[in-house]
């Protein structure tokens, strides 16, 4: 497998505490199918790493708090008939999962106020709206 997979700038996924699982894939390939296992379940114990820094783990934790299980998040692919793909698309694919977990929130935003120019216009030009729809209407013609 090619190098160690970033999860962003000098953080990598440490190979020797990836967990691989093979298992026979299912849907198309023939006979293929039925004697390789090219399906892959790579599993990584979020909870006890120390390849991340704690405050990444802990909002790692924190948002994948629904996938793991006993601290533990895994990723699944079988999309290629190639164990070699499924297990760079797993890799790639928990890096990735990973990147996002641990990506800082987003800066709160700051709240701007409405110029009173483009207010005072808009109320204008909604009230002049309004005297045009009032003047359709057939009352004051008799």
């Amino acid at each position: 497998m090619p190098g160690p997979y970033v999860i962003r700038g000098s953080v990598s996924l440490p190979e020797a505490e990836l967990i691989w699982r093979f298992s026979r894939s299912s849907g198309p390939g023939g006979q293929h199918v039925n004697t390789s296992d090219s399906q892959v379940e790579l599993r990584f114990d979020l909870a006890a790493t120390e390849a991340l820094p704690p405050v990444w783990k802990e909002r790692a934790l924190q948002r994948l708090a629904g996938r793991l299980v006993n601290g533990v998040v895994s990723v699944r692919a079988s999309e290629h008939r190639s164990q070699w793909r499924n297990r760079e698309t797993a890799a790639v694919r928990l890096a990735s999962l990973l990147a996002e977990a641990t990506a800082p929130p987003p800066k709160p935003r700051r709240p701007t106020r409405i110029p009173r120019g483009i207010n005072e216009r808009r109320l204008r030009e909604k009230k002049q709206r309004g005297d045009t729809k009032r003047g359709r209407s057939g009352r004051d013609w008799h």
